[in-house]
């Protein structure tokens, strides 16, 4: 006879920030940072369930497939059951990566959706006339000047963006309608319209099973002595380059900047403008 009852472990995987797009503190989401921890956590053989938590805006649609395919694969290859938990924000390609869940739960103030593509630039060909800058681009293949942001906007190039958004789009579409089947509660038009709702309204959707923390969730599914352990992400980022830095210059001279900084601070601005989205 057991002295004791082993209690149920439940291995918790953490996906934040933005989707294939990199910070100055951290990478972000993509398949080379996720894959080790997603590796580790569903080779738990003991276990027969994985927790993922998401808190992400979106980004790369080919990065939040490649994490959703993956995901998927462990689980089916390890027979695990997989349950997602989202946080501020589970919308665009961080929805992608929810619905790689069996279930999905969610905050009652949860930003949950926004099931569409996006692509934004700016137009600068008026301005460079009056300042007196002449544009000259020199190419070979018609459509290598695409889109050019200092060029006057062309009627062709919108609609050849607009087909491969609508291309991406299905892709997105499709696999929601695969996972989420029959839950989905809502006309087409108004669930893949782009649109986001909080987490209430999305599980009246379809989008969610329900609303709630991942403790309180997991001990009601599990059992209350039900434990949870986190796996962690891989480091990296602005502070590791930071620590892999020689150290230049004298005692009291200026501190090295890492390479690719001004790329960083860009990123940085890129990533600041996709969490406003959601007001956040």
């Amino acid at each position: 006879m057991a002295w004791f009852s082993r209690a149920q472990v439940i291995p918790v995987v953490r996906l934040a920030g933005p989707i294939g797009m990199a910070t100055p503190l951290r990478p972000g989401l993509s398949l080379s940072t996720v894959a080790g921890s997603l590796e580790r956590a569903f080779s738990m053989s003991r276990h027969r369930a994985v927790a993922i938590s998401i808190n992400s805006p979106g980004g790369s649609p080919v990065q939040s497939h490649l994490i959703f395919r993956r995901i998927r694969q462990l689980a089916e290859e390890r027979n695990k059951y997989v349950h997602v938990f989202c946080e501020d924000v589970a919308a665009s390609g961080g929805y992608f990566l929810a619905v790689a869940g069996d279930e999905i739960y969610a905050d009652p103030s949860s930003i949950v959706g926004s099931i569409g593509v996006i692509s934004a630039t700016f137009g600068l060909a008026k301005a460079i006339d009056r300042l007196g800058i002449e544009r000259r681009v020199y190419t070979s293949g018609e459509m290598k000047s695409f889109l050019d942001p200092f060029l006057p906007e062309q009627p062709s190039d919108v609609e050849r963006l607009r087909a491969i958004q609508r291309e991406v789009h299905d892709a997105f579409v499709g696999v929601v309608k695969e996972r989420r089947g029959q839950k989905l509660l809502a006309p087409d038009a108004e669930l893949f319209s782009g649109a986001f709702w909080s987490g209430p309204r999305a599980r009246e959707l379809g989008l969610i099973d329900g609303i709630g923390d991942m403790r309180a969730t997991l001990r009601s599914l599990y059992g209350e002595k039900v434990r949870l352990r986190m796996v962690p992400l891989g480091g990296g980022g602005l502070l590791a380059r930071f620590r892999r830095l020689p150290m230049l210059g004298t005692e009291s001279g200026p501190l090295p900047l890492p390479r690719g900084f001004s790329d960083d601070l860009i990123s940085a601005l890129e990533t600041r403008a996709l969490w406003a989205r959601f007001g956040l």
